[in-house]
């Protein structure tokens, strides 16, 4: 079946943030005496979506939700200063707008998303955006992906979705959909054989859906 609809992972496939999300996360957990190592970020925030405080003993909730705070306020200070949009997006995503529908199902909180696209104007291009806020379980969990088709009303099988980690795949695959994977740096050691193609660039995306 042709392909009316693209749903994009945000983090990592259009915005290069998942390096800035390492590093708030490294700083507050090196002012706990712990060294988060980039193989610690693959595995526990990409791969087994757990996050890193349990590498500090005998921290309390109380004291995780104001450590995860204090972090997110790192965060989006980076995404407000640094450099976000990931090579050739903005040609990609043009090339594409007004031949596919498309969206964005991601698994980021709703104010660091539209604190981001603020800066880089794509939310222009999205008929729908699912965020971890619009959700009761984020990826690898499908739900994001079902609510994608339902707020554009499309079979699975018209759809696309472009993810850079495995547990974006999982999500994908799970909820019916093909998945396109393009590897990050932090990412690239993934288990990606479920995988539908695995590409190098987002340019790949575009010529293989008939737009170059």
């Amino acid at each position: 079946m042709q392909k009316t609809t693209i749903f994009w992972d945000n983090d990592g496939v259009l915005v290069d943030t998942e390096i800035l999300y390492y590093q708030a996360n490294r700083q507050v957990l090196r002012g706990l005496g712990v060294e988060l190592t980039a193989d610690q970020f693959r595995k526990f925030y990409l791969k087994d979506t757990i996050g890193g405080w349990h590498l500090v003993p005998g921290l309390s909730e109380a004291a995780v939700e104001e450590l995860r705070a204090v972090r997110n306020d790192l965060y989006a200070e980076l995404l407000r200063t640094e450099s976000l949009a990931a090579p050739r997006a903005a040609e990609v995503l043009s090339a594409l707008s007004g031949r596919l529908t498309m969206g964005v199902v991601t698994s980021s909180r709703r104010d660091h998303f539209d604190l981001i696209h603020a800066r880089t104007g794509f939310g222009r291009f999205f008929e729908v955006v699912v965020s971890g806020d619009d959700v009761r379980r984020t990826k690898p969990d499908p739900e994001p992906y079902r609510r994608a088709l339902e707020l554009t009303g499309r079979h699975p099988a018209e759809c696309v979705a472009v993810e850079d980690s495995e547990r974006g795949l999982a999500a994908a695959k799970a909820a019916g959909l093909e998945c396109w994977v393009i590897p990050t740096p932090l990412s690239r050691d993934g288990d990606f054989r479920a995988a539908d193609r695995l590409l190098s660039s987002l340019t790949q995306v575009a010529a293989l859906l008939g737009s170059r």
